[in-house]
């Protein structure tokens, strides 16, 4: 359950039904970050979490600005332990169970982040690290560092990724599966355009729009992969948005899906989504109308791939 909205368009008192919905259907996973509503989403969430602390896995993330200064920004060994610091205040908890960071920094050495975050893990502020945003060579990059040099390593990443931006497959997705590294995507309903509300010009008001959101879909028939989810959700008697967050699960190397709901209403359609059984003719629609074309290398790497898999398969002779 991802608490982004909490403090901002969702009170407190709508907040607190979310979460003891979810509680009660057995989501126990909620992600934040210190960039949420001013911090007030750490704020809520840690309210709401007291009771059952070590019954839920707490997630939230450092980067973003905390301050005007040249360190309150980004993932220097002196941001990081601050960051923290103050994600668990306002958490109101002794630890932090994962413990993301939500961009890459390339203007800190990857060992002097690792190390830091190696650092909270060992005295026990946090159990787990995992990284947000990156792409793949610097995933690799820092989980090679982390090898080398005894540190914690990312045992997550949590990417964009939904049916009109699966820029994923190409190799992020099967460097984290190579590696058994954990994949928690966020935005699996393209902010609200795979809900079928959105048609031909996205209102300026929407999601998609607000400052911060990533373009998505630039490269892709939005329009023909909305058809498609329309008539699959049609055949299987369910809205748009529970087949594209289903669609998201059922991927290979996808451990879970970020759901963000406004209200209990968003909340309840969200959690449909479990009770979905995608055929393979749904299934193959929907991943045809959705699929990227494979440039180079990642292309010739998969047709070479698949050609060596035939050869493997012939019977002997």
């Amino acid at each position: 359950m991802g608490t982004m909205t909490f403090g901002g368009v969702t009170d407190e008192a709508e907040a607190k039904k979310i979460f003891d919905r979810c509680l009660e259907v057995g989501v126990n996973f909620f992600d934040t970050a210190n960039g949420y509503t001013g911090g007030q989403s750490e704020q809520i969430l840690g309210r709401l979490a007291k009771e059952n602390r070590d019954d839920l896995v707490i997630a939230t993330k450092v980067y973003n600005p905390q301050g005007q200064g040249p360190n309150d920004m980004g993932l220097s060994r002196k941001h990081i332990i601050q960051a923290c610091e103050a994600s668990l205040r306002r958490l109101d908890t002794d630890y932090i169970d994962l413990y993301q960071v939500h961009a890459d920094d390339r203007e800190t050495p990857l060992e002097e982040t690792l190390a830091a975050l190696d650092q909270l893990v060992r005295d026990g502020k946090v159990r787990y690290i995992g990284a947000s945003n990156h792409v793949a060579w610097r995933l690799s990059d820092a989980l090679w560092t982390s090898e080398m040099h005894g540190l914690t390593r990312y045992e997550c990443l949590q990417p964009l990724y939904n049916l009109i931006e699966r820029g994923l497959d190409a190799e992020l997705l099967p460097l984290c599966r190579a590696k058994g590294v954990g994949v928690i995507t966020w935005s699996p309903m393209a902010g609200g355009w795979l809900t079928g509300k959105y048609r031909g010009e996205v209102p300026e008001d929407a999601r998609l729009n607000e400052p911060g959101q990533p373009p998505m879909g630039a490269t892709v028939d939005r329009e023909k992969i909305l058809d498609t989810l329309l008539n699959v959700a049609q055949g299987l008697n369910a809205t748009p948005a529970q087949v594209a967050l289903r669609w998201v699960m059922d991927q290979e190397g996808i451990t879970s899906a970020i759901i963000g709901a406004r209200n209990l209403e968003q909340l309840e359609e969200n959690l449909g989504a479990a009770n979905i059984e995608m055929d393979q003719d749904a299934w193959k629609a929907l991943d045809r109308a959705s699929r990227l074309p494979l440039t180079y290398p990642s292309g010739l790497a998969l047709m070479m791939q698949r050609r060596r898999q035939a050869q493997l398969d012939r019977p002997e002779a």
